[in-house]
C-alpha cells in the first residue's frame, strides 16, 4: 500500500498543477480585442497617419455580416477621442438585394474634427449611399480595389503600394476581413448608436 502511495502522489501534484495551470492561464492569454484591432490597423503604413492627425475614431473588433438576398451587419465598437475612451457605440444595417454569404471583419472610423465627431455621436447615424472603406488585408497593405460604396475584401497577397486616402464627410473608414466568404463588403447604411460613457 505504501509504494502505491509514492507512485500515485507526485503524479497526483503533476495533474493538479496542470489543472491550475489551464484554469489561470486563460485569463492571463486573453488578449483585450479593442487594443489588437487598434495595434492591427495602427501597423499599417496607410492607416497610422490618420491616427496621428483625427479628432477621434470608433473602432469594432469584430463586425458580422451575412446575408442570402436579406442581410445584415452587427457589431460593438468603442470610441476614442485621441487616446481616452469617451463611449461605446453598436453598428447594424439590414440590406436587401444580391448578396449571398458571411464574414466577419474588423472596421475603424476616424472622425477628421470635433464637427464630424459630434455628428457622429449625436445619438444615431448613417453612412450615405457614398461612403466607401479601404480594405486593409494580412499583409497590413491597402488594396486599391475599393470603388463606390464596397470594398474588396482579398484575403490574398498584398499589393504593397501605398494608396491615398482621404476622408470623406468627415470620416475615413478601413476594414479588415477576418474570415468568411461574402461578394463584397458594403458601409454604405451602415447605422451606428452611440452611448457615452457616465
Amino acid at each position: 500500500m505504501k509504494k502505491l502511495n509514492i507512485i500515485f502522489k507526485p503524479n497526483l501534484i503533476k495533474i493538479q498543477s496542470i489543472l491550475v495551470l489551464f484554469l489561470i492561464a486563460p485569463s492571463f492569454a486573453i488578449a483585450d480585442p479593442y487594443n489588437s484591432t487598434i495595434d492591427l490597423f495602427e501597423s499599417s503604413p496607410n492607416v497610422k497617419p490618420f491616427f496621428e492627425k483625427s479628432y477621434a475614431f470608433a473602432v469594432f473588433p469584430t463586425i458580422s455580416q451575412g446575408g442570402f438576398g436579406l442581410g445584415g451587419a452587427f457589431g460593438e465598437g468603442k470610441v476614442y477621442v485621441g487616446n481616452h475612451l469617451v463611449g461605446e457605440i453598436t453598428l447594424s444595417k439590414m440590406s436587401f438585394g444580391f448578396q449571398m454569404g458571411a464574414q466577419l471583419f474588423s472596421e475603424i472610423i476616424f472622425l477628421q474634427d470635433e464637427r464630424a465627431f459630434d455628428e457622429f455621436t449625436q445619438g444615431t447615424y448613417e453612412f450615405s449611399a457614398n461612403a466607401s472603406a479601404v480594405a486593409i488585408i494580412a499583409g497590413v497593405q491597402a488594396q486599391t480595389g475599393t470603388v463606390g460604396d464596397t470594398a474588396g475584401a482579398s484575403r490574398g497577397a498584398s499589393l504593397g503600394g501605398h494608396l491615398e486616402t482621404s476622408y470623406n464627410r468627415g470620416t475615413a473608414v478601413f476594414i479588415h476581413p477576418l474570415g468568411g466568404l461574402m461578394f463584397e463588403v458594403a458601409v454604405a447604411g451602415q447605422k451606428f448608436k452611440f452611448q457615452a460613457l457616465k
